[in-house]
């Protein structure tokens, strides 16, 4: 995902970049995306009503494009979107925008992906993800496709 709106199943959380968010020059610090980007993963899960995903979904892989930074006190808003439903894995593309702020015009701050695998817990590999999951990915990536 890029500066671009989700086209597949996706959500949204708004933040405001608060202290702890930032390194010592007062924007945002590289971990606080991937915070926000997961806040957004679990706001997906929860419309989706998936409460069994997290315990057992650990990140397998992540790219993180940084274009801008963000202020303390900024309202950002993180975008997630399913990109691809594998066999045991499940790969995101997220995006984090910046609103209007005395220090910055807003924009796109970061995008990249996440990569996650269905390891349940007691298991030490990846394992098929369960019908329910399928299921509810494959209907909401149904119907947030145009139709052609």
């Amino acid at each position: 995902m890029t500066a671009q709106t989700p086209r597949v199943g996706h959500a949204s959380i708004d933040k405001v970049v608060e202290w702890v968010d930032t390194d010592a020059s007062g924007h945002q610090h590289n971990s606080a995306i991937m915070r926000w980007v997961e806040a957004a993963e679990a706001e997906l899960m929860r419309t989706l009503d998936l409460p069994d995903y997290f315990p057992s979904a650990p990140r397998v892989h992540q790219e993180i494009s940084y274009r801008s930074k963000l202020w303390f006190g900024q309202l950002i808003t993180a975008t997630v979107e399913v990109q691809k439903l594998g066999r045991t894995s499940l790969t995101y593309a997220f995006e984090v925008r910046g609103h209007a702020h005395p220090k910055s015009t807003g924009g796109t701050a970061a995008f990249g992906t996440v990569t996650v695998a269905h390891v349940p817990p007691g298991f030490d590999k990846s394992l098929p993800w369960p019908g329910g999951l399928v299921e509810a990915i494959t209907r909401m990536m149904a119907e947030d496709t145009p139709a052609a």
